[in-house]
């Protein structure tokens, strides 16, 4: 099975400033508790150390919340170490899209190809009933739209981490800019596996996944406390994929950051169990083919 790898990190703490692994203040209320195994270089060999065994043809670096006073900084490090290693293949970069310079950062950003999309965490309430619309930050605060507008004239697409409480206001954002491609970050977040919390994000997928320029990487979706395995997280998976179709879905291992809770084999090795009944070219889709067209990776070799 060929794997291209949606969602991946790397960082150099001795080289470079990431305030939430750097400062000595950890981040509060972090969705897997304790993160401190994070605070360590995380470069390609440990990557390759984690993967091995998977035919990883490629791979989609995303943002690591990198010092924002420098936001092209982390793809001139990335892309240098590409060319090296020759992964990752392509970048989804950091820009602040409520901020001044949005949209001459999104110009730089659009004007390399080896970056393909931007991320920039909206503003998120704690929980359900808290969510207030139009929250400076929030994907309805006019100059946070002010920015993401850029996004479109760039060739840029858009990687959403929310929780699911707030896919209302993303399935505003998809409808009023159907330009710019949406991929929703970690399943949306579903936190809560209660009954009552995976109806409540199952609807919330459903409204968002209406409309066309959307997609999901299924991902980020460890419990706290708990091994990966595969029964907690079939449910899902298999509800993601229901509602997005193999053609919009695609498979990331969120390393290091799930190395918290799984091994990347726990992982990998439970996406296959889960979809061992669907249809090879299904397969295909999630372990490499959604992420190959969304992002433009290795598109003409992998196919072969």
């Amino acid at each position: 099975m060929k794997i291209i790898d949606a969602h991946m990190h790397l960082w150099n703490l001795e080289q470079n400033y990431l305030p939430w692994l750097c400062d000595p203040r950890p981040l509060e209320n972090f969705r897997y508790g304790d993160y401190s195994a994070l605070r360590r270089n995380y470069m390609l060999t440990d990557y390759r150390r984690d993967s091995e065994g998977f035919d990883g043809v490629g791979s989609v670096f995303v943002e690591t919340e990198w010092d924002p006073a420098d936001p092209l900084g982390e793809i001139r490090w990335i892309k240098e170490l590409a060319a090296r290693e020759g992964l990752p293949s392509v970048a989804v970069g950091q820009a602040w899209l409520d901020r001044a310079d949005a949209p001459e950062i999104l110009a730089a950003h659009g004007a390399d190809p080896f970056v393909k999309a931007i991320r920039h965490k909206p503003r998120a309430a704690p929980r359900p009933d808290a969510v207030e619309p139009g929250t400076a930050g929030s994907m309805g605060d006019p100059a946070w739209r002010e920015g993401y507008r850029h996004l479109a004239l760039n060739g840029l697409s858009f990687d959403l981490q929310t929780p699911w409480w707030h896919l209302g206001e993303a399935r505003a954002l998809a409808d009023d800019f159907g330009d710019t491609v949406i991929i929703l970050n970690h399943t949306g977040l579903p936190a809560d596996r209660s009954s009552e919390g995976i109806a409540a994000w199952r609807a919330a997928l459903r409204l968002f996944a209406g409309a066309s320029n959307v997609r999901i990487k299924i991902s980020g979706i460890g419990i706290p406390g708990q091994q990966w395995s595969v029964e907690p997280n079939r449910e899902s998976v298999l509800t993601a994929i229901e509602v997005f179709g193999t053609e919009r879905a695609m498979f990331a291992s969120n390393f290091p950051v799930d190395s918290l809770v799984a091994r990347y084999r726990d992982i990998f090795d439970g996406f296959d169990a889960i979809t061992s009944a669907f249809a090879p070219h299904e397969r295909d889709d999630l372990f490499w083919r959604t992420a190959s067209r969304t992002y433009g990776v290795m598109a003409d070799d992998v196919s072969h």
